[in-house]
């Protein structure tokens, strides 16, 4: 199967169970998804696309697929960040410093998954309900 007629997405996984409002929520994914450009970035200060795997490659030059799920509590997202990260995906975890909500102490809201092949993520996330 060529990369051309494989399907590549990133999954930004929130906890429902913080009730954040809708603009925290929007922010907390944005910084999931962004989190994998700027992890590289924080390392070598310069990104290329040579410096992606096919899979991100795919997603990249194609139409940043996300998708938003949600899970119920904060074991639930740690339980598939874990999934993820046995079956070789990469994840970015986002922890809300408190500032703004949850009274200063600092709250895993949501995390990112890939990008990777659709087929892959979905053996993790596609049971979840969507955002």
């Amino acid at each position: 199967m060529t990369v051309q007629s494989r399907d590549f997405k990133q999954v930004i996984v929130m906890r429902h169970d913080l009730n954040m409002r809708r603009g925290k929520q929007i922010a907390q994914g944005a910084h999931a998804s962004m989190a994998f450009l700027s992890s590289r970035l924080k390392v070598s200060g310069a990104v290329s696309m040579n410096d992606f795997d096919e899979a991100a490659h795919a997603w990249l030059s194609g139409g940043f697929a996300k998708i938003c799920c949600r899970v119920d509590s904060e074991s639930e997202l740690l339980a598939i960040r874990d999934l993820a990260i046995e079956q070789g995906l990469e994840v970015h975890m986002i922890t809300d410093s408190g500032k703004t909500e949850f009274h200063g102490v600092p709250t895993n809201t949501c995390l990112a998954i890939g990008p990777a092949e659709s087929s892959k993520i979905d053996a993790i996330t596609g049971e979840l309900k969507l955002l």
